[in-house]
C-alpha cells in the first residue's frame, strides 16, 4: 500500500543554529568522503521516460523486501516521481560510468539514445547492460528536510550473470568515480 507525501506523518525540520549545527559546507566535506554505490532511477511519467542518479540507495527490509533512496525536492523528476506508481532503480557496474554521466546531463539528454534502453512490458524504461536492476512500486513517500525519501516495495529482480555486467559495481567518492577491489 502507497502512502503519499500528504498522507505522511509531518517531520520538522530544525534548521542548524550556532554550535549546536554544522554548516552546509560542513556536511558537504564529509559527505564527500564517504563512498557510495551509483544508482539511476527510471520511471514512466505518462509523457515519456524520466530518469535521475541516486547515490543515496540502500536496503531497508528483507519482509517484505523494500529498499530506499532520496531525491532533491528541486529536482527536475520530482514531479514525475509524486505521480508514478511504479520505478526502475538500476546498480551501475564500473563498465556503465557513460550513464551515471548520461543521466548527470539535462533531462533532454538522458533518454535521446534509444539503443541504451528499452521499455519493460510494465512501461517502465530499462537500462541495458546494467548488472541489477530492480522493478519496485512505490510503497511510501517522505519529505525529510529538503528531499523526498522513497522507499519501494520490490515486485521484479534481474540479477545479470554475464562477465561484463558481474564486473565491480560503480562507486562515488569525493567528486570521482571508483571501482571497488579486494584487500587482501
Amino acid at each position: 500500500m502507497s502512502q503519499s507525501v500528504e498522507n505522511a506523518p509531518e517531520l520538522a525540520v530544525v534548521p542548524a543554529v550556532g554550535s549546536e549545527g554544522v554548516s552546509n559546507d560542513e556536511y558537504k566535506a564529509a559527505m564527500r568522503r564517504h563512498p557510495a554505490g551509483v544508482t539511476i532511477v527510471t520511471l514512466d511519467s505518462g509523457k515519456g521516460p524520466v530518469g535521475f542518479t541516486a547515490t543515496s540507495f540502500a536496503s531497508l527490509s528483507m519482509e517484505p523486501p523494500l529498499i530506499s533512496f532520496n531525491i532533491a525536492l528541486n529536482s527536475s523528476s520530482i514531479d514525475a516521481l509524486r505521480a508514478a506508481d511504479s520505478v526502475v532503480v538500476h546498480l551501475l557496474g564500473e563498465h556503465q560510468q557513460h550513464l551515471s554521466q548520461r543521466f548527470s546531463r539535462s533531462a533532454d539528454q538522458r533518454f535521446s539514445d534509444e539503443s541504451l534502453w528499452s521499455r519493460l512490458e510494465t512501461g517502465e524504461p530499462v537500462l541495458h547492460g546494467t548488472p541489477i536492476w530492480m522493478r519496485t512500486t512505490v510503497h511510501q513517500l517522505i519529505p525529510a528536510g529538503d528531499h523526498l525519501l522513497v522507499i519501494g516495495h520490490i515486485t521484479r529482480l534481474h540479477n545479470e550473470n554475464d562477465d561484463e555486467a558481474a564486473a565491480a559495481p560503480l562507486l562515488y567518492h569525493d567528486g570521482r568515480y571508483h571501482r571497488a577491489a579486494p584487500l587482501d
